[in-house]
């Protein structure tokens, strides 16, 4: 049945990281997903932070993924919720569950689990709880360890023998019964992940759970719990994880995972938001541009895949480069002079004209030292790098001597590409020379690398008295080999 935009009104999705750490790259795109699909059914999108562990959670994490979800676009729609402030909300639910006989509390020391997991281990058997708490009469109730919630009556009361749901990526899953225990809710500190992460998307009135795999072994204690309190069931979706090139799971031993790592390298947002929508969503086009707006409109669930996504590296710089190009001057001046690491290069009248001539080239901002660096210092270098093929050293001093002569003869506010090109064209003719014989040199004595802009461009952006002098001390350097 077609949805009415009523229905699509409602759509109410959320994220949940835990501030134990920096915003992780699979974390911002399970953000986007999120997002996208909210916007695209005209739903809400909302945040949760999962700061129930006191010991790892700090405030400077949390300000790092709120900082970094601002800083890719995706803005919630209402006012964050924290766990840590829901402490006797999630109490209210265990004592309703543990009233109605559906949890029950455990007195089993650490010392006691350990002993049956070992001796489940001996006989072969899968390490799962016992039920002893439940089978005995225990009336110091201040001594209990943990709130375990009871499987078993679960199954005997809704008479089924396992827990199943229609995954919107993954289709039907089913999860037998012999596979659950009773599972610990809540300890002494409070609500655990699966409970107080039920109790929360109900009260927020999340109506889709959109999460990466790994939370698939969550989703039938969830939903076990979901059914305790005879609520209503979200629709779940489960999407691949991040993979590394050789189909591990995405690590930092294989590379940078944190957001923060990108966004100090000089990657765009606009980059980073396209090339994550990329992974594991296919657009069901050609296309690869988009922006944040466009894929709003294209984002649809189905056409998330269910195998991993590789990130490659060399395909996001490609994504980059292409926004990089596509910034307003202005704009990529200003980004650029925050990457410069001398501030004397700020002051000098060329540098606009240095940015420009590597705009197309630059992958990432970050790459800006090594780029610009020469116009600023030549670089030492080998005389042998100044020969060209198999020229030879008199060949390329005749080379750079005639360069030389041509470019004294051009006037200061004459030093254009546009202005130098056909001159030296024409000498080239004049001369008998072929292109490599005389523009490797000159371009190799302007900047002293092997790779660099074309000889037209760095002697525009180096202007007259800098390109001169640079090429006489090349032809210095050739005399003497």
């Amino acid at each position: 049945m077609k949805k009415t935009s009523n229905q699509l009104s409602k759509t109410r999705v959320r994220i949940a990281p835990s501030p134990t750490g920096n915003l992780h790259i699979g974390t911002a795109r399970t953000a986007l997903f999120n997002y996208l699909f909210a916007k695209h059914n005209k739903g809400k999108f909302l945040v949760r932070i999962e700061d129930t562990d006191k010991k790892r959670s700090t405030k400077k994490f949390e300000k790092n993924i709120i900082d970094g979800l601002k800083w890719l676009g995706l803005n919630w729609d209402e006012k964050i919720t924290y766990q840590s402030q829901r402490a006797k909300i999630y109490q209210k639910y265990l004592d309703q569950l543990l009233k109605q006989g559906t949890a029950y509390y455990c007195f089993c020391t650490k010392e006691r689990l350990e002993k049956l997991k070992k001796t489940q281990a001996l006989n072969k058997q899968a390490p799962q709880y016992d039920g002893k708490c439940k089978k005995e009469i225990l009336t110091e109730k201040e001594k209990w360890q943990t709130i375990r919630f009871d499987s078993a009556k679960y199954f005997q009361e809704n008479q089924k023998l396992s827990v199943e749901y229609q995954d919107l990526i993954r289709n039907k899953l089913k999860f037998d019964a012999d596979i659950f225990d009773d599972f610990v809710i809540a300890n002494r500190t409070g609500a655990l992940y699966n409970f107080a992460n039920v109790i929360d998307d109900h009260l927020m009135k999340i109506t889709h759970i959109l999460r990466g795999e790994d939370h698939i072994s969550n989703t039938p204690k969830q939903i076990m719990l979901y059914s305790a309190f005879g609520w209503k069931l979200p629709q779940f979706a489960h999407f691949p994880l991040i993979l590394n090139p050789d189909r591990t799971k995405m690590s930092k031993r294989a590379g940078d995972t944190r957001l923060k790592d990108y966004i100090q390298k000089g990657y765009l947002p606009s980059a980073i938001i396209n090339f994550l929508a990329l992974l594991g969503w296919n657009p069901k086009t050609t296309e690869e541009l988009f922006s944040l707006t466009e894929l709003i409109k294209k984002f649809e669930i189905k056409n998330l895949n269910k195998a991993g996504a590789i990130f490659n590296i060399e395909k996001l710089n490609w994504f980059n480069a292409k926004y990089i190009k596509a910034l307003d001057s202005q704009i990529y001046f200003d980004q650029a002079k925050q990457y410069l690491p001398n501030s004397d290069w700020t002051t000098n009248p060329r540098l606009n004209g240095f940015l420009l001539l590597i705009k197309d080239r630059l992958k990432k901002f970050s790459d800006i030292p090594d780029l610009v660096q020469f116009f600023f210092t030549l670089p030492e270098y080998k005389p042998e790098l100044l020969i060209w093929k198999d020229a030879g050293k008199e060949k390329i001093k005749q080379a750079l001597e005639i360069g030389e002569s041509e470019l004294k003869k051009i006037k200061t506010n004459q030093f254009t590409q546009k202005y130098l090109e056909p001159i030296l064209r024409k000498t080239i003719e004049k001369n008998k020379l072929t292109n490599g014989e005389f523009f490797w040199p000159i371009r190799t004595a302007l900047s002293g690398l092997q790779q660099s802009p074309g000889p037209f461009e760095i002697l525009q952006a180096l202007g007259r008295e800098e390109s001169l002098k640079r090429i006489k001390k090349a032809i210095e350097m050739i005399r003497e080999l």
